[in-house]
């Protein structure tokens, strides 16, 4: 089989690898339907973070199942799926809490941007999508295995109640994802930072009802005009960056809360959050714990976060799917084999 392997800054490329068997009765082996390329794939791909060697990547997918180890029940040959970045078991204490992103027999993959994926822990991690499934779904429930319930655990991290104001630092696939999130938990007040005229088109779309374009001083500034100058109630970090989190702290009003989602880089300034009863939270979603309802959503097209994938190639061009979202000429790339 096929699949991408990035080798260096700037170097992914479509190489030929073993095609994935099962190792553990608990595992399935699925065949690719669609894959995409994540904004923390380009920490990578920018140098940001260390390749040491060549290695498989990516970690969204859907797919049909293709064989299943012994030990597996709840997915069979032929069942379209779709699972978290992480796979889970399901059972210990830690995914029976609903933190299914922290199981404690959890971990990644060896290259979601393949042709044919191994899965380990099937059981716990992937979900059965009723079919026949619609072509023009796809998007959406490849939104699914990481964007959308990322935007969605931002919210929930955050606290985003009916009437809530909210403000979404980060216009990519998992900021606007945030903005439907917060849109479809009922804020009253949604405010996309946002500099890109397609992306604030999106926003606007998914629910945002204010675009500030402004950065620094300038845009806090304007989030606190349209927040009876106090800040907003809930603000979703989907950056990492240091300024960006910055931002996200500058923005909540006192006594409001910051949800995480971007890879962290920098710090924080804890004495203010302490002083100002700003809370924080935040990490990598439980993508297992939201699919469902979220899958339900999808389903009865009350959401669309398929509008994301403004870019569909050919996985032989994985190249050009990472070029174009590093120049920022796509919002997310998606690929199918």
């Amino acid at each position: 089989m096929f699949g991408a392997v990035i080798h260096a800054p700037g170097d992914v490329r479509y190489e030929e690898r073993a095609e994935p068997t099962i190792e553990q009765p608990t595992d399935a082996v699925i065949r690719t339907v669609a894959a995409c390329v994540c904004g923390s794939d380009l920490w990578r791909y920018r140098g940001i973070s260390e390749v040491q060697e060549p290695t498989p990547i990516g970690h969204e997918y859907v797919g049909i199942v293709e064989k299943v180890g012994d030990a597996v029940t709840t997915v069979k040959p032929g069942d379209f799926v779709v699972g978290g970045f992480t796979h889970s078991c399901g059972r210990c204490a830690t995914c029976r809490k609903g933190a299914t992103c922290n199981c404690e027999n959890g971990g990644g993959y060896a290259g979601c941007q393949a042709e044919m994926i191994r899965i380990p822990n099937a059981d716990g991690t992937l979900v059965v999508v009723p079919g026949p499934v619609d072509d023009d779904l796809i998007p959406s429930l490849l939104a699914l295995s990481d964007v959308m319930c990322t935007g969605w655990h931002g919210a929930v991290s955050a606290r985003v109640q009916p009437g809530s104001s909210v403000v979404v630092v980060g216009d990519g696939a998992v900021g606007l994802c945030a903005v439907l999130a917060a849109a479809t938990m009922g804020a009253s007040t949604v405010i996309a930072l946002s500099r890109h005229a397609d992306r604030q088109a999106v926003a606007h779309e998914f629910g945002a009802t204010h675009i500030v374009a402004e950065r620094g001083d300038d845009g806090i500034a304007r989030v606190k005009e349209l927040t009876d100058g106090i800040g907003a109630d809930c603000v979703i970090e989907c950056v990492g960056t240091q300024d960006a989190r910055l931002t996200a702290v500058h923005a909540c009003r006192k006594g409001g809360d910051i949800g995480l989602l971007g890879i962290p880089h920098g710090d924080l300034p804890l004495g203010q959050l302490f002083w100002d009863n700003k809370g924080i939270k935040g990490g990598p979603a439980h993508v297992r714990a939201y699919l469902p309802a979220l899958l339900d959503l999808v389903l009865a097209r009350t959401i669309n976060p398929g509008r994301v994938f403004d870019l569909e190639l050919p996985l032989s061009e994985i190249a050009e799917a990472y070029a174009a979202m590093d120049e920022r000429r796509a919002i997310k790339s998606l690929v199918r084999p």
